[in-house]
Parts: structure tokens; sequence; C-alpha cells
């Protein structure tokens, strides 16, 4: 990230004019201590329509970031064009599940995930249109996704599960945000594979659809984080701690029966919804707090860990021409912030 400000400051004009040699170094002295201090530029982080990274609303709405004396720069976004705008250089961080992460990392934008925010747990689903009510009527029909996204991997799954293969069917690619109306006005596109709120406007505009699988099929296999610049993380490790526990915060106020109607209150705000139409899209998420984070962060090769699940991910990638080279999962993670005592 570009910074605004130069780490240098320049001195006084009285101090580089003085005309008198002994009272040079004093005035020196008095210039560095005038000059005003540039305080570090805001961490500069994307967002989008994701409870796991609206929650941080909470926290925006709220000041907390403030409170912890760390400067925050949130930005709006669709979900894809986040990683393009982290991948061109605009962001310190994005959010992002953590195949993508892979995938925007093997595309020249480095990145390491240092907070894990949930994993998908039905807010990722395929939804088919009548007469198909499972995975197997899917054989020899189109399905619409976004190639090389999350729900691509999750109708992956689907069918690897169900004893198919993706040759089983023709995929139709499409933006994620446009996948409701590709099932509403095209004939020949039996299902779509979307994660909400798009996946419940599929069902809203199709009459009689249903999701035949979702991420709560394979839990863990659709972990979403805060992924970081490299260099952003070497250098600002103190701000990113405080990130961290203001996520913590934000996450304690999503649970706490006392609180959640608060918090519903903001996330259902920042997109439109009523709190009861945004509800259940928060169930369909499975938020962490630092004790599972931490857990989810221990090396496993099963969908419980981030490191069995971002393997599977990059298989997928690999098998899928996402992109040619396999990933060292290990360089995408640290879990170093999450598991400081």
């Amino acid at each position: 990230m570009e910074r605004t400000a130069s780490a240098l400051t320049r001195f006084p004009s009285s101090a580089r004019v003085r005309r008198v040699v002994a009272g040079a170094a004093a005035a020196l002295a008095v210039g560095l201590a005038a000059a005003p201090v540039h305080a570090a530029a805001p961490l500069t982080i994307g967002y989008s329509d994701w409870p796991g990274f609206l929650a941080f609303q909470i926290a925006i709405d709220k000041g907390w970031f403030k409170q912890e004396g760390v400067d925050v720069n949130f930005q709006w976004f669709d979900y894809s064009a986040s990683l393009d705008a982290f991948s061109a250089g605009k962001l310190d961080a994005v959010g992002a599940t953590n195949g993508d992460a892979l995938v925007t990392g093997a595309s020249g934008a480095k990145n390491v995930m240092i907070l894990l925010t949930d994993y998908s747990s039905g807010n990722d689903m395929i939804v088919a249109k009548p007469p198909i009510r499972s995975v197997e009527g899917l054989k020899g029909k189109k399905v619409g996704v976004e190639v090389g996204l999350v729900d691509h991997l999750l109708l992956d799954t689907a069918l690897e599960k169900h004893k198919l293969k993706e040759s089983d069917v023709t995929l139709v690619n499409a933006k994620t945000n446009e996948l409701p109306q590709v099932l509403a006005s095209s004939n020949d596109v039996a299902a779509v594979g979307a994660w909400q709120p798009n996946a419940g406007e599929a069902l809203k505009r199709v009459p009689g659809s249903r999701p035949i699988f979702t991420s709560a099929d394979a839990p863990g296999l659709i972990y979403d984080a805060i992924t970081v610049n490299p260099v952003s993380l070497s250098s600002r490790k103190a701000d990113w701690a405080k990130v961290l526990k203001v996520w913590y915060r934000c996450v304690a106020y999503v649970n706490d029966p006392k609180t959640q109607p608060d918090a519903v209150k903001i996330m259902s705000a920042r997109v439109g919804l009523t709190p009861a139409q945004y509800l259940p899209l928060l169930k369909g998420t499975h938020l962490l707090d630092e004790a599972a984070a931490k857990k989810a962060f221990v090396k496993g090769d099963g969908l419980d860990s981030v490191y069995g699940s971002s393997v599977n991910a990059d298989k997928f990638n690999v098998r899928n021409a996402v992109y040619k080279q396999s990933q060292d999962v290990n360089a995408y993670i640290d879990s170093a912030l999450t598991d400081a005592p």
C-alpha cells in the first residue's frame, strides 16, 4: 500500500537558516522536537456482504477500533471486486475464503490469513429448480456458478459426495450476484451455486426451488478469513493484533442473547434488510470466537483444520485450472496473533 505521508519530516525554516554556528546544534534539536508527528496511515480492509465480514460493522458503528487505538478504514465492495482491489495493491487486507486467498496469491498478490472469522454452515447453497430434488438430478444439466470461486468448490464437493463428476454437468459461468437472475430467466439452467443473500434471492425468484446441498453438509469446507499483505503484517503487527481483539468483541456481541438484537439490527441495516430477514443468514454462518479459531488453526488433514481445508481447496484449484502450480498452504496461514497469550 502506498503511504500518502512521508515518514521523514522537514526541519522548520528557522532551524535551516541559523547564522550562528555555535547555536546550530541546539536549533536543530528544537526543530526536531517541534516537527509534526505523522500518524500511521489507516489500515485499509476490504469487506463485503457476508456475515463473517459484516460483523465488523458493529465495531465500525460503535467506535471500537478508536477505543483500541487503531485507525482502520473499511471499504465496501462486491466480493470479487474486493479481491481485485487487494490484488491491485489498494488494500492492506481483505475478507476472503481460504480457497480464494490461495487464488489471489497464485495470481501474484501474496497474502497471509491471520484471522479466521467463520466457517460457512449453510449459507452456501446449490439451489435447484423443480423438478430436481437431489444432487443426482443434476446429471446432464446446466449449473450456474462463478467459475473458480467458492461455490464452484461447493458444487464440486456435492457432485463427488454423490458419485458424480464435474463432466456430468455443464457449467454456466456468471458473477455470483447475477446468479439468481440466471436461474430465473434461463430455461435450461437447472441449478446455481451461490452464497447468501444471493442464494436466498434465487429461492425467492424461482417458485418451488430448493437447496439440494449446502455448506452445512460439509462443515469446514469453506473458512472465511481476514488475509493480509505480508508487508503490512510485518510493519504493523501490533495494530493487526488490535483488529483481532476487536473482532472477538464483535463475535461476543453477536452471540450474547442480550446484545444480539442490536448486532443484527446494525448488520442488516448495512445491506438494506430488516433484522428478521437477516437473522437466518447469520445463523448459516458459524462465527469463530478466539477459542474456536485457535482450534481451527491447529494443523490437521481434515476440514476441521484450516490447513486441511486449504489443502483441499488447493487441489480443487489446480484440478480445475484456476491456477497451474500447487500452492504452499503453510505460507498462507499465520496463527501467531490468534495464539498469542
